[in-house]
């Protein structure tokens, strides 16, 4: 047995997410070298995410024989509005879905927007080959007047008024109409048509601007009416190549460029456009997206988090990825997410709620931040340390123990791996070491002392011990797929000094 009181400690918290584009030896210890359905906590650590499950447990009715995606789900006075083949249902928790507009031709996917016009509240959609639709929760209202864009694909409110884009017949055209209107295109009572010099992939109203989203560049719109609506660029340099990326995030817009995921702010103020872009750390996970149906993005408003998803209908769920981006202080940290096959989304906070959703391929309708699985699948969180030497990659230790800092939020079911020298294969590895909370989560002052794991919401420690030696460490964790959510918070080494290479 080793000398206690000889033993070194090394110890490092959870911190930094997901870094891909570093050495192991240019990373910092808390850092991963794989973070999947982990996501940066702003509260420390790493947590294995939350699940999702059925909004409705009845599937939204497709209009023909074939599979047809949830191509619209958004959040709209206690209901969701759900799109699927030619027609338009709300649906709340419970019951079926109700039809609210059909009839509708080759619709693509839908954009949306929710206002109040008059005291009525109003959510408004867009799907690129009709006319755009406003409902008030009773009646669906084609807006077709004279001088309403026959086919926008994406819809907003700035400064009282609706703003489409995206008509087929003229791509780079922004219509809007007249102030405190939603249905009055007459230019003679303030309607009008802005144009810019490159198609339109997504509009964005922020802080008494409208950012006009473009392939190759961006604009921005200020004024109050078309008497001082002015239009001038963000930059020339860097477009958005799909507008359903964009989302207010952290105090900035956010989207995806061809060089990654960027904001707003930080593409205007930076001269050198590249420094604009905030996912670097993780940027491998953005080359070669052209082979994606679908770009999807919501935001966990509680969490101060961003999702990303890349989709495609060909894929099955399990093998469908994205990103999760966490601001913390000035910084991003990032972590993977797989398993969520979205082909619409929406976010939004109601009666102090988050409600996160997504449609999916198969017809249905979820809500993220539900339960320990997703729909009934188990959840495989990873993660992967980096290679560590604690200071001295020269230095062979004799590891002994490893202290796992961890809080469980209900029963933990996971393992932890020990890989020396870089993995190599000539160096012996041990088989996992599990650390369950097989046993009710104890509570303290009211759970007896050795008959449960201590912590509930605390962070209790699993001292568990290992054996082994080489010049560096890698510690992985592997959830079984079973687990309630928990959060990683830190690591401690502990182990002799060995023989100098």
């Amino acid at each position: 047995m080793a000398d206690e009181a000889r033993l070194s400690p090394f110890v490092f918290a959870c911190q930094g997410g997901l870094v891909l584009d570093q050495s192991t030896f240019a990373m910092q210890p808390g850092m991963a070298l794989e973070l999947s359905n982990f996501e940066p906590d702003i509260r420390g650590g790493y947590r294995r995410i939350s699940g999702y499950s059925k909004w409705n447990s009845n599937i939204v009715p497709q209009t023909s024989s074939s599979s047809e995606a949830v191509l619209l789900s958004a959040y709209f006075k206690g209901n969701v509005i759900a799109a699927r083949g030619q027609k338009v249902f709300k649906g709340g928790t419970t019951g079926s879905w109700t039809e609210i507009d059909t009839g509708r031709t080759s619709a693509e996917k839908y954009t949306f927007f929710r206002y109040n016009l008059g005291g009525t509240e109003f959510i408004v959609w867009a799907d690129g080959a009709n006319h755009a639709s406003k409902y008030d929760n009773t009646t669906v209202t084609d807006l077709n007047a004279t001088g309403a864009p026959s086919d926008p694909k994406f819809v907003t409110g700035f400064k009282d008024a609706l703003f489409f884009a995206g008509m087929s017949s003229n791509p780079q055209a922004l219509v809007f109409t007249a102030p405190f209107t939603d249905d009055d295109f007459n230019v003679a009572n303030g309607a009008g048509t802005i144009q810019v010099d490159s198609d339109i992939t997504g509009l964005f109203p922020f802080r008494n601007q409208l950012f006009i989203f473009c392939q190759e560049r961006i604009f921005r719109l200020t004024g109050n009416t078309i008497a001082d609506f002015v239009v001038q660029p963000v930059t020339r340099e860097i477009g958005c190549i799909n507008g359903f990326t964009i989302q207010e995030f952290a105090g900035d817009v956010v989207f995806l460029a061809p060089d990654g995921l960027r904001t707003v702010a930080g593409t205007e103020r930076i001269g050198d456009v590249e420094l604009g872009t905030i996912s670097r750390k993780v940027q491998r996970r953005f080359a070669g997206l052209t082979d994606v149906d679908e770009f999807d993005s919501v935001v966990v408003p509680d969490k101060t988090q961003y999702r990303i998803f890349f989709s495609k209908s060909s894929l099955v769920r399990a093998s469908t990825e994205g990103v999760i981006a966490v601001r913390k202080g000035n910084d991003y940290e990032f972590a993977d997410v797989k398993g969520i096959r979205p082909s619409s989304t929406d976010s939004v906070v109601a009666a102090g709620e988050s409600i996160v959703l997504h449609g999916e391929f198969d017809g249905y309708v979820y809500r993220q931040e539900q339960g320990n699985t997703f729909d009934g699948n188990d959840i495989e969180g990873k993660y992967r340390s980096p290679d560590l030497t604690m200071g001295d990659a020269g230095l062979r230790k004799n590891f002994q123990r490893v202290i796992i800092n961890y809080a469980p939020e209900a029963t933990v079911n996971a393992d932890l791996f020990v890989r020396y020298d870089y993995e190599s294969p000539t160096v012996a590895r041990p088989a996992a070491y599990p650390f369950d909370t097989s046993t009710s989560v104890a509570i303290y002052g009211t759970s007896l002392y050795n008959t449960a794991t201590y912590g509930g919401q605390s962070n209790p420690l699993v001292r568990q011990p290992i054996e082994g030696s080489g010049f560096a460490i890698a510690l992985r964790v592997n959830d079984r797929g079973t687990s309630a959510p928990y959060s990683l918070k830190g690591f401690q080494l502990e182990f002799n000094a060995g023989a100098r290479r």
